[in-house]
Parts: structure tokens; sequence; C-alpha cells
């Protein structure tokens, strides 16, 4: 794995860029180290979060919208407030059914976010 370095300790959402991910979905790297990744990814109404898996732990907080998410088998209708816990290799993914932002968190940090 090569070493990415860690982020700079204070970040301020308007000054980190935003890469777009898919239709509707844009994510903000918001702080790293070699052990843990914090991102924010803003959805319109309609983006789509593909079902996928890695071998990362994700925990990730719902801040505003309506999201359908799938883990594995079940699926469930989340809205802010809501957090959710994806263990590693599980299939997932969500739509967005309300415009909203996720704060996703993943251990170890995902290097193929750079």
């Amino acid at each position: 794995m090569k070493d990415l370095g860690t982020s700079k300790e204070f970040l301020k959402s308007k000054e980190v860029e935003k890469e777009t991910v898919g239709e509707g979905v844009q994510r903000q790297i918001m702080g790293y180290d070699d052990k843990i990744l914090l991102a924010k990814v803003e959805f319109e109404k309609g983006g789509v979060g593909p079902m996928h898996e890695h071998h990362h732990s994700q925990v990730t907080y719902v801040v505003s919208g309506k999201f359908e998410l799938t883990i594995g088998d079940e699926t469930k209708m989340m809205e802010g407030g809501d957090s959710f816990y994806i263990p590693p290799h599980k299939m997932h993914g969500a739509i967005c059914k309300e415009k909203g932002i996720l704060i996703d968190v993943f251990s170890p940090i995902r290097e193929d976010f750079f």
C-alpha cells in the first residue's frame, strides 16, 4: 500500500474539492490518515450509489435527505439523523429519494479514493 500521508488538521468544506462520483453524486474527502477516512457525499434526488463491496469497515451518518439503503439482502429507508454500519465485504448500495448528505467513515483508509 502506498503511503498517502495525512490530511490537513483543519479542513473547510468550501476549500475542499468536490469529485463527481456518479450522476447526481459528489464526494469530498474531509480528513484521513493511514487508518481512517471521512468523506462527505452529497446526493441529488435520484442519485445512486451502486451495489458494491470492499474490504473496509464503514459507518455512515445520514445528515439529511432520504435514502433507500440496501445492505446484503435487507433494504430500509434511512433519513436525516439515522446511521448504519457496513461490515467488510458486504454488498451494499443506496438510492437517494430526497436530496441529502451522507458522512462516510472508513477503516482502513480507502486507497481507491486517491
